[in-house]
């Protein structure tokens, strides 16, 4: 167990029962635009969690640009960025993340599980520096704290708040990460490389009985053997983990980048025949965890929150 830094302040978004996830990036490796990504979206991966009023933010790729411009009024003064890993995909949207980083008063905590201990804050300075970025982060207006742990440990934090961890399987590791709130549990198990056997018995036991588990599913069963070892799974073997782990729900990100909508839509299909409860992410789409759902039918959040995007932006 480890203690973490002060928590984020309340906001009024999400009733104190409700465990709330929004997806504002689910794109893996690069990001992607055009017509063909409309439904699904094209930024890289930033999942928001609403722990009643408590609000958490996993990764920062391009995505959380989104995050950023959907919240403009309403970000806590002190935000907790956890990283699942620090490749380029989860990483490259930080110094966008506006308005909290040009914004004096803003703390953003950010916590790192895969480094042995260390913190992203020696890779970020690196990263974003030049030649590669032509400006520091501590040029920017907000302050970084910034925090590591071993995946494995329990987060704690000031307000009791509670993240359980584990190590993934990914080239130089990932951390998944569970959420449990008002009797609603949710994982988020991406980037993974499922094992051989399978499933893994630690993953099984720590993703067991979750009403939502999101999974790393960026290859079809076609494109994984001459991708093995790059560190990614399908979504057969999500259902799989997700059946042997008792798992409610099963939500597919980390999409790969050539998989238009029209080939999503049909994996989906085939996945709801194997699993009815299972679907593929959307960019901005929300949803609340272990809430009822239609089953087999498609999630219908991007629409109407890219509208309440567009109405914060105006009035901002």
């Amino acid at each position: 167990m480890i203690a973490m830094s002060n928590s984020s302040e309340p906001t009024l978004l999400t009733a104190d029962q409700d465990l709330v996830l929004r997806f504002w990036g689910v794109r893996g490796s690069t990001p992607v635009s055009g017509p063909q990504y409309a439904e699904f979206g094209g930024s890289t991966p930033c999942i928001e969690v609403r722990c009643g009023q408590r609000m958490f933010i996993v990764d920062a790729g391009s995505g959380i640009y989104n995050l950023g411009q959907g919240h403009r009024t309403d970000l806590p003064r002190e935000v907790d960025l956890l990283f699942s890993h620090l490749h380029l995909d989860h990483t490259a949207g930080l110094p966008f993340f506006k308005p909290a980083v040009l914004d004096c008063d803003r703390v953003i905590n950010t916590y790192c599980g895969n480094l042995g201990g260390e913190s992203a804050g020696p890779t970020l300075d690196r990263l974003f520096a030049p030649p590669l970025f032509p400006v520091t982060l501590d040029r920017l207006c907000c302050t970084f704290h910034h925090h590591g742990f071993e995946a494995g440990q329990t987060l704690t934090f000031p307000d009791g708040t509670r993240v359980a961890t584990i190590l993934l399987n990914h080239p130089q590791g990932s951390v998944g990460y569970r959420f449990e709130h008002a009797g609603k549990r949710l994982c988020l198990i991406s980037d993974i490389e499922h094992s051989d056997p399978w499933p893994d018995p630690n993953l099984a036991a720590f993703v067991a009985d979750a009403d939502l588990m999101v999974y790393d599913g960026m290859f079809t069963d076609g494109e994984y053997p001459t991708c093995r070892g790059w560190g990614h799974s399908t979504w057969q073997k999500g259902v799989e983990l997700a059946r042997t782990a008792g798992v409610k729900a099963l939500g597919i990100i980390h999409l790969h980048p050539a998989h238009s909508d029209t080939a999503l839509r049909d994996m989906e299909a085939d996945m709801q025949a194997e699993m009815p409860t299972a679907f593929i992410a959307r960019e901005c789409q929300s949803l609340t965890v272990g809430a009822p759902r239609a089953v087999g039918g498609r999630p219908n959040g991007r629409p109407a929150v890219a509208r309440e995007m567009r109405r914060r932006i105006k009035v901002a």
